[in-house]
């Protein structure tokens, strides 16, 4: 589709701007600005009264722990924004959002020991192969220099990082830049847009150095520019920003600008290189795959005015209200209401222009990741799951609240793709990203639906096993009037190496015992199982039934069945039962200056290490592989964050079951009686 242009050449299509990067970097107060800037909002928020963060757990929290969608237009070019959370338990709300985005903007610290902080969210965008600016916020507060922080940022990098600008310092501090493509001073002023000066004379030999850097850089991909470089002729302005332009939407460079979101620093010079430069609809359709006009759909909502809500992207073409589109169940969607949405604010439109983000109603057929088109579907769009590593036993707090709890849980794991509810026949366990994903999710929970919830953590699936060869006999007796109940079995058990479950045979000869009847004995032998001595489920024994008796009148399957149930249970006191625990093998990754921390957080955790190696394809990150019990693991997450500034995670997979003596047995099997009694 030919991209839609006003007289001034400007794209018409709407152009969506992702904000990513580490937690407290400023990604919404950078949006907030970007609305003062462009006069879309009269003052910039603060302190909860932002456009962005406005649910309750985030202002609770003092950070995003869902998407932020907002729009503003500067001079004719309408932009939305897509804040993403940076936490990596609220990561997953806008990684969907992210990938149909036309630029995401990577904001950081200007200092360098903070760079690491950087290092997913630009990895994830050169994996994806999303265009990104990278923007260093809070230039009012750095103390170190720019050069030293874009060589601690690098190695994080596939592209490289292109500084569009320098600082302008005065003292220690910085009060202004030059701008090396335009070759401009200028002076930063609190709350107005920056004066114009002459270039200082202090700074003149600096300019010079990194205009060159910066233009080295574009003549690796213009040979028309290396030409003029070579030959000492001056290039344009235009054939610079032409090049910058080409080589953000082609990934070749990543541009680097600085301000203050919160002084306004530098805010309209990214607003004018976003409205020059960055990519437009049509090049992010056709860096997805789109064909015809379609939709996106990042994310499900619930609980507004509206009810539920399919937020998606179009791309390919406007799309009205009503139209009829294919989904990729194979089935056709008739879109209802559209909406816009500042915020928490939604506003009625007829329709959704070609790049515009919008909320569709009734749109029940739609799942969050899927596209939605009138010709044929775009390629689906994989992303990474963030391991959840978090869980919590829940139960209404009112019983009445049953049907109620499933509803809203439901609902929320809808939205929240990083949710899951598992169940088995003791406990309902919903597990998240981290402890702060899981308790903000039952806050909204409370907040949204009403339910209060019951919360602990998680029983640990602790076994018991055998140690000893028994053989035990099992009788049933009963008469009480008619009929009367028979069976009688002799058994013997024996230990299986760890990790082969459960076996059963027999060795009936003489007809002892009718075959119809020996599955029966299995069945009661399988219900003895179910709790041992210990009061835990019993694995790796093998039972095999060797000898018995019946009666022609009084036997009965239900007779075998108790009569193995009772063989069984005897021969488990016997046995020498002992106590098993799971034992999960982890996969922990983190910055290098937090890796010993890391390993030591394993070895006081009963931990073994497995190994460490350096993390492919990460500079400055580890890789550690290690074994640790079930019953270590909690808190383990939380750790990890508190001392690698919230960057190291782990995953975790069952690896076996492993003996478990002394007194931590001791305290289990009396926690269990406890339960019991």
């Amino acid at each position: 589709m030919p991209e839609e242009r006003g007289l001034s050449g400007e794209t018409r299509g709407t152009r969506v701007v992702a904000l990513v990067g580490p937690v407290g970097a400023g990604k919404t107060s950078l949006a907030e600005a970007l609305l003062y800037a462009s006069g879309t909002i009269d003052r910039q928020g603060a302190n909860g009264t932002t456009v962005g963060d406005a649910s309750p757990e985030a202002r609770a929290r003092g950070g995003s722990t869902e998407l932020n969608l907002m729009h503003f237009d500067y001079l004719g070019q309408a932009f939305g924004i897509v804040d993403a959370p940076g936490s990596v338990g609220f990561a997953a709300e806008g990684a969907r959002a992210v990938a149909v985005a036309d630029l995401a903007i990577v904001v950081v610290d200007p200092d360098p020991a903070r760079a690491a902080l950087a290092a997913p969210a630009l990895r994830m965008l050169d994996e994806q192969g999303i265009p990104h600016f990278l923007f260093v916020n809070r230039i009012d507060q750095a103390h170190g220099r720019i050069r030293d922080l874009l060589a601690a940022l690098q190695p994080m990098s596939v592209s490289p990082l292109i500084a569009r600008q320098i600082p302008i310092r005065t003292g220690d501090k910085v009060t202004g830049f030059i701008d090396l493509a335009l070759e401009r001073a200028f002076h930063y002023e609190p709350g107005k847009p920056a004066t114009r000066i002459d270039i200082p004379g202090d700074a003149v030999s600096r300019e010079a150095e990194a205009r060159t850097q910066m233009l080295e850089h574009l003549a690796d991909h213009d040979d028309q520019l290396l030409e003029q470089l070579l030959s000492d002729e001056t290039p344009v302005a235009g054939t610079i920003f032409a090049d910058l332009a080409r080589e953000t939407s082609e990934n070749l460079g990543v541009s680097v600008l600085f301000g203050s979101a919160t002084s306004g620093w530098g805010i309209r010079r990214l607003l004018k290189a976003l409205r020059h430069e960055a990519p437009s609809p049509e090049q992010t359709a056709s860096r997805l795959g789109v064909t015809a006009p379609s939709l996106y759909a990042f994310k499900i909502s619930h609980g507004g005015a509206v009810g539920r809500l399919a937020l998606a992207r179009a791309l390919g073409g406007a799309i009205g209200e009503g139209a009829e589109m294919h989904t990729q169940g194979g089935e056709t969607a008739r879109l209802g209401a559209l909406f816009s949405m500042q915020g928490e604010k939604t506003v009625k439109i007829p329709r959704a222009s070609c790049g515009d983000i919008v909320a569709v109603a009734k749109a029940d057929a739609v799942r969050a990741g899927q596209w939605l088109s009138t010709g044929a579907l775009p390629p689906p769009i994989e992303l990474d799951q963030a391991p959840r590593n978090c869980a919590l036993a829940i139960e209404p707090a009112d019983r009445k609240d049953d049907v109620r709890l499933s509803t809203a849980l439901n609902r929320l794991i809808e939205e929240d793709p990083s949710l899951m509810l598992e169940h088995d026949d003791t406990e309902m366990r919903l597990r998240g990203v981290n402890d702060e994903h899981l308790k903000t999710v039952l806050a909204r929970l409370k907040r949204r639906y009403g339910v209060e919830v019951k919360s602990r953590a998680p029983s640990i699936g602790y076994r018991e096993s055998v140690r000893r060869e028994v053989t035990q006999r099992g009788r049933h007796k009963k008469q009480s009037g008619g009929h009367g109940q028979f069976g009688d079995v002799i058994i013997e058990i024996a230990p299986l190496p760890r990790g082969e479950g459960f076996r059963f045979a027999e060795r009936i000869s003489g007809g002892a015992i009718p075959k119809q009847w020996i599955p029966a004995v299995e069945h009661g032998v399988r219900d003895a199982l179910g709790r041992g001595p210990l009061g835990f489920p019993v694995v790796d024994v093998a039972v095999t039934l060797t000898d018995g008796s019946y009666h022609s009148v009084d036997s009965s399957e239900l007779a075998f069945r108790t009569a193995g149930r009772i063989a069984m249970s005897e021969a488990l006191t016997q046995a020498a039962a002992h106590l098993l625990e799971p034992v999960h093998r982890l996969v922990i990754v983190t910055p290098n200056p937090a890796t010993s921390r890391a390993s030591s957080a394993v070895a006081t955790r009963r931990g073994q290490m497995l190994g460490m190696a350096p993390r492919d394809g990460w500079a400055g990150w580890d890789r550690i592989d290690a074994l640790i019990p079930e019953s270590e693991l909690d808190g383990l997450e939380a750790e990890l964050r508190s001392l690698s500034h919230g960057l190291a995670t782990y995953e975790a997979a069952f690896d076996h079951l492993a003996e478990l003596n002394g007194p931590l047995a001791e305290k289990v099997v009396k926690a269990r009686v406890g339960e019991a009694a």
